[in-house]
């Protein structure tokens, strides 16, 4: 009787600890809903935010990774395009090893004027299975996720592969797009 006992505990351990892994949403599925607070102290409400516009860019990113760093620029002017069309782009720091002071100091010295929010115990990375820095997501206003992956290809060459450009293009348009998952590059989000 005891080594049955023993199996089913087991199985039962195996079965919460992958229930409690997350797995990213499908493109087309419901975003996760999540509720943070800025870096200047307003909250942050995805549900809202995604009904008040035309889609809501969700970038996980860091302060102290070269990758996510090499595209601080280009987050800025995509940005401040798609803002007169619509589009907003929230910034999430999910990184334990960087507090909210260091991001806010990352985000003024970068010229970032979108809203980030730090995400302390990584649960919204966890919601959406983000692992890099730069890794974005983008959100209609149904709240079903679009695109899932990288800014560019080459940050150097952002012309060479502009996939989240083209994604918004698309969507803001009613076209398809064509390309709705890319796979994100750059740091491992350091989590708790």
């Amino acid at each position: 009787m005891r080594p049955f006992r023993a199996i089913l505990l087991l199985a039962l351990l195996c079965a919460a600890s992958s229930a409690l892994t997350a797995e990213a949403p499908a493109i087309g599925a419901a975003a996760p809903d999540f509720q943070l607070t800025a870096l200047d102290g307003k909250a942050f409400s995805l549900s809202s935010a995604a009904k008040a516009h035309k889609a809501v860019v969700l970038m996980f990113i860091s302060t102290q990774c070269p990758y996510s760093n090499a595209y601080n620029d280009q987050m800025k002017a995509l940005a401040n395009a798609y803002a007169s069309k619509g589009v907003l782009f929230v910034g999430i720091n999910s990184n334990k090893t960087e507090d909210a002071a260091a991001a806010a100091a990352h985000a003024k010295s970068n010229g970032h004027t979108f809203p980030i929010v730090k995400d302390p115990s990584n649960k919204v990375a966890d919601l959406y299975d983000a692992k890099r820095t730069p890794e974005v997501y983008v959100i209609d206003p149904e709240g079903k996720l679009r695109y899932h992956g990288r800014i560019t290809e080459d940050h150097e060459n952002p012309a060479s592969s502009p996939d989240l450009k083209n994604a918004l293009d698309s969507f803001l348009t009613g076209k398809p797009i064509a390309r709705t998952e890319t796979k994100a590059f750059g740091c491992t989000i350091k989590r708790v």
